[in-house]
């Protein structure tokens, strides 16, 4: 089944899975297990308790181990770890019982996001039980994997407190200006919100927060939404390379060649550079004659680098296209030229989905910045650091935190 990703107001996310409970039968619906495993510190830590070790001694050994370190590994790589366990016979046995515990599941917990839902009752595809003593939740005892592998549906409904910043400071803005705010109906191409992400002034703004990203959105200059869509789909690891290519091709330093015209329409939004996964399935579909079917395989294909399969597609690609006329030369170099793409191409609908939200963050910033930075200190009341980079960015926009008033 397709792997489905909803984001919600962290606060009434609960509200979503009872919906679903309600829409489909309590019976239909459960979120997932997660098994908490046993790392080498734990596992020392769990069995000298049980050994009846002094507590300190079980500590000071379990430190011996690096992080990311299996117990094998440190006791062969560690000097003072492996003096311990070759001289201390109580600590040869507690590493001895450690390691044969190590990785075993330890403990259960319920998954972040996820939620199952099924055509027939739960009970007919996968055993059930409440998440604890105290808690009631019905829960898969099936890992999220084993779920995916049975064929069933999973919803990951996630809670993402951008949402959740924003509808907070609609609230504040409808109670302080007596202005009501319609998320649908904001004009896309708002001057004030453009300026602020120019000026890299993104302190609270969706997506666009990072030192890196700040450098390249003041380089870029975005005017519109589409700019948005793309730096957030290249800011990731592999295409950040074609970021100087893209900001160029925004400024006219830079004229895109395209290897065949049919190219230029499906590229020219995004200065020659391939930058989503939706412009390697429309060159496969318009160019290569291939079924959109058939054009995500390919983009899957090359993601995935599956090797037989990749060989399999360009074969299948390069005759597609010389039978739509055009040369075997050319064919070969247009899927020369998308295979390093597709590796890393994102999914524009999501890419889309999140600059939407990161401009309406930067448009609330823009024009109500009292009332933003209100509801962005009250979503991150519990970490002092983010307030401090929160509190110093209000005196740099000119707004004044007042200390608690009793």
């Amino acid at each position: 089944m397709p792997d489905i990703d909803a984001d919600f107001s962290d606060l009434r996310r609960g509200e979503v899975i009872r919906y679903v409970e309600s829409k489909y039968g309590h019976d239909h619906v459960a979120q997932i297990i997660t098994f908490g495993t046993m790392a080498a510190r734990a596992a020392i830590r769990d069995v000298g308790r049980v050994l009846g070790l002094p507590y300190a001694y079980c500590d000071r050994v379990a430190k011996l181990i690096p992080m990311f370190m299996t117990i094998e590994q440190a006791t062969a790589s560690v000097p003072e770890l492996k003096e311990i366990y070759e001289k201390d016979p109580e600590a040869m046995r507690l590493l001895d019982n450690a390691r044969r515990l190590e990785g075993v599941a330890r403990h259960v917990s319920t998954h972040a996001c996820g939620v199952v839902i099924t055509r027939r009752p739960l009970e007919e595809y996968v055993p059930a039980q409440y998440a604890s003593a105290n808690d009631q939740t019905i829960i898969t005892q099936y890992a999220f994997n084993i779920i995916e592998d049975l064929g069933l549906l999973k919803m990951d409904f996630l809670g993402l407190a951008n949402l959740t910043i924003i509808e907070t400071a609609i609230k504040i803005i409808a109670k302080t200006q007596g202005v009501k705010i319609d998320l649908d109906a904001l004009p896309l191409d708002d001057r004030a919100a453009f300026k602020l992400l120019q000026r890299g002034e993104t302190t609270g703004v969706f997506q666009l927060e990072s030192s890196g990203m700040r450098r390249y959105l003041i380089s870029l200059k975005p005017t519109e939404l589409e700019d948005i869509i793309a730096m957030t789909s290249l800011y990731r690891p592999g295409p950040m390379e074609l970021i100087p290519d893209f900001i160029a091709g925004k400024h006219g330093k830079k004229v895109a060649h395209y290897l065949h015209p049919k190219l230029k329409p499906i590229l020219e939004k995004t200065y020659g550079v391939v930058v989503y996964q939706e412009q390697i399935i429309q060159i496969a579909t318009e160019l290569a004659g291939f079924t959109p079917g058939e054009a995500d395989v390919l983009r899957k294909a090359v993601g995935k680098k599956i090797g037989k399969l990749l060989r399999e597609q360009r074969k299948k690609f390069i005759a597609g296209c010389i039978k739509n006329g055009l040369s075997e030369k050319t064919a070969e170099r247009i899927f020369d030229f998308i295979e390093p793409f597709a590796r890393y191409g994102f999914n524009r609908s999501h890419a889309a989905c999140y600059a939407l939200i990161a401009y309406q963050t930067a448009y609330l910033k823009a024009n109500y910045p009292a009332e933003f930075m209100a509801s962005l200190l009250t979503s991150d009341h519990g970490n002092t650091d983010r307030i401090a980079i929160e509190v110093e960015e209000c005196r740099q926009m000119g707004v004044e935190v007042l200390a608690p008033d009793i």
